[in-house]
């Protein structure tokens, strides 16, 4: 079968794109923005990709084009596809009729973790034997690539509740067919198509409404919007977190090596002691749901103790670019206040001793992001850092005049909450602040779902050069 993928560059796309690949298919795909880590990934697998979007990227000849949720009306290659008539899905229909059905399908869902948990559960289920396959929102460091074709009989995929393409609005989770999903958390995110928390609420009640009632639901216990949604379940459920009341809880929790060290309690049950290696009381979270995820696919918390410990991670998330002059430089993904808060809140914790200061470089890319609906949220968030710098906010035109966030307005209410904050426009004016200001011992963590103008290696770069 000859396929092309429109948006091919976006994580779940390439990841796509890859799967297909595997299975024999012949692949070819186009995208405006390419980046690290998916355009490594592509061009490892000798993908083509055309670069800008034209109607003459699209193989008259393909028997399916793959339409990415980015893509919209008015796209010279979605005009094309319709004018020809040419088969159409979207990037969850495809994943379901080639590679899902028929397997036992692990869903992990939620507003925040999403791409760790998925990782960690995949990681867990290799390490035990069970050879899954998995379709990932970013790159695990065990594997070093966002997607696997094992021939075990499980399907691990990152399930999130954006909607699927222009044609089809629903949630991309309701075409998994899932017969465990893990929601970890529910909180207001994506504005630009959910109204407010209970669309997103009802969106979670959908995808608890397809879980087959010998199935499993795996539930955060301490967001109240997703506690309050759990009666409603026609499956088992389980829950986890750190909180009295959870199935799968973690208690004597201590901070040891970057990590943590935490004893296991399944029920109340002690279940012994565990080690993880990412910082962050969030991960902890996301380990605790990764472990009730596998004991229901066969995979005991004795039997995944060994993995947990040496779970590497995810790139992109908290990963550290490079190190210049004793500066640190991280990379994260988070574009929601929340996760800008636990990320802040987990290098706080690591603080290595000494005099350096914690600097967030913030750039608002995602679409809630750039809105004013969580600007407060936003200021808030910034707490545990020393300094922060605002970037410009990515394609601002992108959002209505009246919604948008302001970036001045964002500062000023940072350093009313007692914070050295500034605007900082550009890439180029971020990373000359940066090379001027700072000293040995800082860390400089770069939150953006995006590319961000490659401001990691530039910043590396302006670091190493001879200083004048």
């Amino acid at each position: 079968m000859k396929v092309h993928l429109s948006a091919i560059a976006g994580t779940a796309m390439a990841s796509l794109a890859g799967l297909l690949r595997e299975r024999g298919h012949d692949v070819s795909g186009s995208d405006q923005d390419i980046y690290p880590p998916m355009s490594t990934q592509l061009e490892e697998l000798g993908i083509p990709v055309r670069s800008p979007y034209d109607a003459a990227n699209v193989p008259t000849d393909a028997d399916v084009v793959v339409v990415g949720n980015a893509l919209s009306r008015g796209n010279p290659e979605v005009e094309a596809v319709l004018d020809r008539k040419q088969r159409m899905s979207s990037l969850p229909a495809m994943l379901c009729e080639e590679f899902i059905r028929g397997r036992t399908s692990v869903v992990v869902s939620g507003t925040h973790g999403k791409t760790t948990t998925t990782s960690l559960l995949a990681h867990l289920l290799h390490q035990a034997g069970k050879d899954p396959s998995f379709l990932i929102g970013g790159v695990p460091k065990d594997f070093d690539r966002s997607y696997r074709l094992g021939k075990g009989e499980f399907f691990v995929v990152e399930g999130d509740e954006y909607d699927c393409a222009f044609f089809d609005k629903r949630p991309k989770f309701l075409h998994y067919l899932p017969d465990i999903a893990i929601i970890g958390n529910v909180e207001y995110d994506h504005a630009d198509i959910y109204p407010d928390l209970a669309s997103v609420q009802r969106a979670f009640v959908q995808l608890m409404n397809i879980v087959p009632r010998r199935g499993l639901i795996v539930a955060g216990l301490e967001t109240p919007a997703l506690r309050e949604l759990l009666p409603r379940a026609h499956s088992p459920v389980e829950t986890f977190g750190l909180s009295e009341g959870a199935d799968w809880r973690a208690v004597d929790v201590q901070v040891k090596d970057g990590g943590w060290s935490f004893r296991l309690l399944l029920r109340g049950k002690d279940k012994g002691d565990f080690r993880l290696g990412l910082g962050g009381e969030h991960n902890l979270r996301n380990a605790l749901a990764a472990l009730a995820a596998a004991n229901a696919v066969g995979v005991a918390p004795q039997a995944a103790r060994a993995a947990l410990a040496g779970f590497a991670g995810v790139k992109r998330r908290l990963e550290v670019r490079g190190r210049e002059r004793g500066i640190a430089v991280y990379d994260d993904f988070a574009h929601h206040p929340t996760a800008v808060r636990e990320t802040l809140r987990a290098l706080r914790a690591a603080a290595p001793p000494g005099p350096g200061r914690l600097i967030a470089v913030f750039e608002p890319r995602s679409y809630t992001s750039r809105t004013r609906v969580f600007q407060e949220d936003f200021a808030r968030a910034f707490q545990d850092a020393d300094q922060v710098l605002v970037a410009a906010a990515h394609m601002p035109g992108k959002v209505p005049e009246g919604q948008r966030i302001s970036e001045a307005e964002l500062v000023r209410a940072i350093a009313e909450l007692g914070r050295d904050a500034r605007y900082v426009a550009s890439v180029d004016e971020i990373v000359a602040h940066l090379g001027r200001d700072l000293r040995e011992g800082d860390r400089v963590v770069i939150l953006s779902n995006g590319g961000f103008g490659g401001i990691h290696e530039k910043l590396l770069s302006a670091l190493a050069a001879p200083r004048r």
